[in-house]
């Protein structure tokens, strides 16, 4: 009688699975802020739509990235999470007023300072969006991109 041995994980295969992660994690951002202007009607400050504008596309460029095997999509969203990091950062100086408010950018619509949802006294809208980037870069720093050789093998078996 033969018994069979499981076959061990090759070191750190689950760093394959955390591109799924960070599209999963803008996917929420994304549905998120949406629910918050939408649903909810807050609108949105002008720092907002600028992290809006730098969380929008990771949904298709990690998504487009998974579906097609590109190893090169963490480059791709690198620059888009990183800059939004740096916005949500710099909004919550401002919010929390570690930064006075004559360096704001937001001279029109909603005060970007303005206390529109806190959840538990301390989870505010610019936090959430600030987590959201951080969870982002570190997925996107952690995650290991399939091999250029398996996807040129793949593709060269495909022709």
């Amino acid at each position: 009688m033969t018994t069979t041995q499981p076959i061990p994980a090759a070191p750190h295969a689950w760093r394959s699975s955390l591109g799924y992660a960070a599209w999963a994690a803008a996917l929420v951002a994304t549905t998120g802020s949406l629910y918050f202007s939408e649903v909810m009607r807050l609108p949105p400050c002008t720092l907002c739509w600028y992290q809006r504008i730098a969380m929008y596309p990771l949904v298709l460029i990690l998504g487009i990235g998974i579906a097609t095997s590109d190893a090169r999509a963490r480059l791709y969203a690198l620059p888009f999470a990183i800059t939004g990091w740096v916005i949500a950062a710099y909004h919550n100086l401002l919010y929390y007023k570690i930064i006075p408010e004559g360096f704001t950018t937001c001279t029109s619509g909603v005060s970007c300072t303005s206390r529109q949802l806190e959840w538990l006294g301390f989870i505010t809208i610019p936090l959430l969006s600030l987590t959201a980037f951080t969870l982002l870069l570190v997925l996107l720093a952690l995650s290991k991109p399939q091999s250029t050789e398996v996807h040129h093998a793949s593709q060269t078996q495909l022709s």
